[in-house]
């Protein structure tokens, strides 16, 4: 899993943070998080937690009568997010989702909001979902449905590419890669999962403008990094352009943006040992 498309590092978590919370993420992981067993004391395992926009969620709904462990396969992201959330109680670790470092059977509900997509091998991320959950153990996940329906990520890849015709900057692509409902259900099927239920979620992401927009959009994730290696010296000049065009589809001070996801839950048996 470790590949340069996973790579959120160096300046790029509080960036993440600030910008692409309310932006992008903020109201994806409510609707997330409202889908967690509603019984006391669960142990619930979050995977790609990032910043730890979902963690705070969690935390908030078990209300003390429940434990939280968060990882993420970046260090830098997961030390922003211990250090945010320092007295949240929560337990976190670096770990990659594919290959995890937990016993089998150890949590009622994983949670992955937004990560599968990076996922190298998604059935074996399936398949280490399943491992680790207790029987009618359930996993909720979320991806994101084809940029079109996301109209400001749509823009700013089309914005980037411009300044590159011969070797565009491809981050965006894998985010956007993930949304075919059947192959979804199919790689959960094949994994071992039943009662597997997956729909789409409408929202609307926020930003106070559209220059906040584009410096997260621009350098809150790892597009930064194939900037700078192809030409730092057009960054502050993508982002203008980025903001010009954010504000002339979406407006500005705010900009408001819908945004389309596809939610899935799928419950481990009660009664079959995991898929290997």
């Amino acid at each position: 899993m470790a590949e340069k498309h996973a790579a959120f590092v160096g300046s790029i978590p509080p960036i993440y943070d600030r910008c692409l919370g309310p932006l992008l993420f903020h109201g994806f992981a409510d609707d997330i998080v409202a889908g967690l067993p509603g019984k006391t004391g669960l142990r619930v395992f979050e995977t790609a937690c990032g910043t730890g926009i979902v963690t705070e969620r969690l935390v908030q709904r078990l209300r003390g009568a429940g434990t939280v462990i968060a990882t993420d396969l970046n260090e830098a992201m997961v030390e922003h997010a211990r250090a945010r959330l320092a007295k949240a109680g929560v337990e976190w670790r670096q770990a990659d989702a594919t290959s995890l470092p937990f016993p089998d059977e150890s949590f009622d509900a994983v949670v992955c909001q937004f990560g599968v997509m990076f996922f190298p091998d998604k059935l074996r991320g399936a398949r280490e979902a399943l491992r680790v959950l207790r029987p009618g153990g359930v996993f909720l996940f979320n991806t994101w449905d084809v940029m079109e329906h996301n109209p400001i990520v749509r823009i700013t890849h089309e914005t980037v590419a411009t300044f590159f015709p011969d070797d565009p900057p491809g981050f965006y692509r894998v985010p956007f890669s993930f949304h075919d409902s059947a192959t979804i259900r199919e790689v959960l099927e094949r994994a071992g999962f039943e009662k597997i239920e997956g729909r789409r979620v409408e929202t609307t992401g926020t930003s106070p403008s559209a220059h906040d927009a584009a410096t997260g959009l621009i350098e809150g994730n790892p597009i930064y990094g194939e900037i700078m290696a192809r030409r730092a010296d057009a960054l502050e000049s993508i982002k203008a352009a980025v903001a010009a065009n954010i504000k002339a589809e979406l407006g500005d001070h705010p900009v408001r943006c819908p945004l389309r996801a596809l939610v899935f839950q799928a419950t481990r048996p009660a009664r079959s040992s995991p898929s290997r």
